[in-house]
């Protein structure tokens, strides 16, 4: 069974750490995995940098390219990763825009995920239906999990379909605006978190965007399984030389 599946099988609220892979240095990507592990925290989504990412705030996009300019790209990636399980047992996701992953080559890149033990892939800009005809066979010949992104303006016949065709989590992006805009959850976003759990999918939601301490995480769970925060550990890595995850987490999982 896929880790990612193993872990939502667990009965509590799952904590989900992005973090932009070499920042903030190159080198910095496998220790902060180690650490995140050691901190507790459940999964972890290794931003792959791209040079124009639309959905991502102004953190993010910082943390991007200066990672760029560090050097990492999706060779380099595979490279720091390969020896990855032999330390590290929870569930590892790729997220990245579609573009490096073409460049590489779908089934290629796929196949790399597959032999260093990625669980799944987050493409906020590949389209449900492209990858339904196009790329879903590739996928689970290596045993990805491709997790979709629904907002507030997705209507409830597409969830369905991209419930449909999931076998892992939907992400649950909270609001439509970028990443690391948020301060907590008003009453319209609780109401769309409580209308996506009312649908019953079969896949389990995990919210993202917005999330950045013990309240927000809190808020965001009560209607959902887990929740991811990705800004406001980029904020906290960018704070110091010697990246430790430990007091951050620590904070939100109290």
């Amino acid at each position: 069974m896929n880790r990612i599946n193993q872990k939502l099988k667990e009965d509590k609220k799952l904590l989900s750490i992005y973090f932009t892979a070499g920042y903030p240095e190159l080198g910095d990507t496998v220790s902060i995995i180690q650490n995140l592990e050691k901190s507790g925290v459940d999964m972890i989504e290794i931003g792959l940098p791209f040079s124009d990412p639309l959905a991502d705030g102004p953190i993010i996009q910082a943390s991007s390219t200066q990672a760029l300019k560090n050097g990492m790209t999706s060779q380099v990636l595979f490279e720091q990763l390969k020896d990855i399980r032999k330390t590290i047992r929870i569930p590892l996701i790729i997220m990245g825009y579609f573009n490096p992953i073409l460049q590489f080559g779908v089934e290629d890149f796929c196949k790399k995920c597959a032999e260093i033990g990625i669980d799944g892939l987050i493409i906020p800009d590949l389209p449900v239906d492209v990858y339904n005809e196009a790329y879903k066979t590739t996928f689970e010949k290596y045993g990805l999990i491709n997790v979709f992104l629904i907002t507030p303006q997705t209507s409830d016949k597409r969830i369905n379909f991209i419930d449909s065709i999931s076998n892992g989590f939907i992400y649950m992006v909270s609001s439509a605006s970028v990443t690391g805009s948020s301060t907590g959850f008003d009453e319209e976003q609780t109401q769309y978190f409580k209308r996506i759990a009312n649908m019953k999918l079969k896949n389990p939601q995990i919210v993202g965007f917005g999330i950045s301490d013990d309240k927000t995480f809190l808020q965001a769970t009560q209607h959902a399984q887990g929740a991811i925060i990705g800004s406001a550990f980029i904020k906290h890595l960018s704070h110091g030389k010697t990246p430790n995850p430990t007091l951050f987490i620590k904070n939100i999982l109290k």
